[in-house]
């Protein structure tokens, strides 16, 4: 099951994060996938703000994780790096804490993983459009993404 969203402006797309974000809780894992400058270090920069992360966000390309404090901690991490690694960087901890994850290049730890998590394309159209494919893995992702769809 996947669903579909076009997206034609920064401020839709920050839209879609922010509605995520309020539905976010510990333990939940959003994968993002999406070419270079698809979007998805600005999806994650709405996201935190809609956790009421005040620290400025941005790509953890060189350290791999950063971490945020808001009404829920976010843990952001950008896996490009590793892609020819076999490091364990304490997934468990990091996806089973009390924080919410957001994966970029998660392909890259496809078996590091949890089982259960919201995998996120995005697909870039045009200058300002965007397709976002949002696929549910997991009864609790799908109700989120009927939930989003609304």
């Amino acid at each position: 099951m996947k669903f579909e969203k076009h997206i034609y402006s920064l401020e839709e797309t920050e839209q879609l994060a922010l509605n995520l974000a309020e539905r976010l809780e510990a333990q939940y894992t959003v994968t993002l996938e999406g070419d270079l400058g698809a979007g998805k270090t600005t999806f994650t920069q709405a996201l935190a703000k809609g956790l009421g992360i005040k620290r400025t966000v941005n790509s953890p390309t060189f350290t791999i994780m950063k971490q945020y404090e808001g009404r829920l901690p976010l843990n952001h991490l950008d896996v490009y790096r590793l892609a020819d690694s076999d490091e364990d960087l304490g997934w468990d901890e990091i996806f089973y804490g009390d924080a919410a994850t957001v994966v970029e290049w998660a392909h890259l730890i496809e078996e590091d993983l949890p089982e259960e998590r919201l995998a996120i394309t995005i697909k870039r159209i045009a200058e300002q459009e965007r397709l976002f494919i949002l696929e549910p893995i997991g009864t609790r992702y799908i109700e989120l993404c009927e939930e989003l769809m609304k």
